[in-house]
């Protein structure tokens, strides 16, 4: 009996990821992923996105983020596609939704593997390269995301589109989040200005955190990933032709701009 349910847990899983990279493929949307294949714990929403990235090539990075200071943080792989230095120019066709938060994200110098021991703070800040702005965009693969659930969103890696990161520093990495100002330019009008508004408060927990999720997972964080870690901004939406600017003062500014 215990061997029957891992089968059909991978059957599920094999299933939702299909269904996922088909809508992707054809892009297109769907209304969401069926009672058979619902994922019911986060650690099946973790296997659909491990096999839907399997598919879409190697990892450039991950997303990390939570919803408040001592909630338990969630992940995704961002496919290398999907991670680019700024400018960026996305195609908006290829982007419908085109969700925009501006971010905090770190680029890793050195591989983080897979160890026993869990990884402190210093230790990922050691290996740690630099740190940027970033723009998150966020997509969807269900016709409506808000209507979908938290886990079947978490498998849809968590609704990553692309991400885009500014120049940055390779000094002072420890950024205290909380004092940090991020601004939001939509074509060069100011649409968000916020200090500290990420809902985790402290990045540098989520960093940590998942570097050693990573490890257990798959086999660790590696050198020239970027990590981003959440909105500093909140959620907005923008037009097909927008010119988008992510300004975090002191750090740096990322830029963005969709075409017809």
């Amino acid at each position: 009996m215990p061997n029957k349910k891992k089968t059909m847990s991978d059957k599920k899983i094999a299933a939702a990821a299909k269904l996922l990279l088909d809508a992707r493929a054809r892009q297109t949307t769907i209304a969401g992923l069926p009672d058979a294949c619902r994922p019911a714990t986060a650690e099946q929403a973790y296997a659909i996105q491990d096999a839907v990235a399997f598919e879409l090539g190697p990892i450039g990075g991950w997303k990390v983020g939570a919803k408040g200071i001592s909630d338990e943080p969630t992940c995704a792989p961002l496919p290398a596609a999907t991670v680019m230095a700024g400018p960026g120019k996305l195609a908006s066709g290829l982007y419908p939704l085109r969700g925009i938060e501006a971010e905090i994200a770190f680029r890793l110098q050195h591989d983080l593997p897979s160890r026993a021991q869990p990884y402190t703070l210093a230790e990922v800040l050691d290996a740690v390269g630099s740190v940027h702005p970033a723009i998150e965009v966020v997509e969807s693969r269900y016709t409506d995301r808000t209507q979908a659930d938290p886990l079947s969103g978490l498998a849809d890696a968590a609704s990553h589109g692309a991400l885009i990161y500014g120049e940055g520093r390779s000094t002072d990495l420890a950024i205290k989040q909380p004092e940090q100002t991020a601004e939001l330019y939509f074509d060069a009008q100011q649409v968000v200005h916020e200090t500290g508004a990420n809902p985790a408060v402290d990045v540098l927990r989520l960093l940590v955190w998942l570097a050693n999720h990573v490890a257990s997972r798959h086999g660790g964080l590696k050198a020239g990933q970027i990590v981003t870690t959440g909105s500093c901004t909140g959620l907005l939406f923008v037009g097909p032709t927008a010119q988008v600017s992510a300004l975090l003062p002191g750090l740096g500014q990322a830029d963005l701009s969709f075409y017809a």
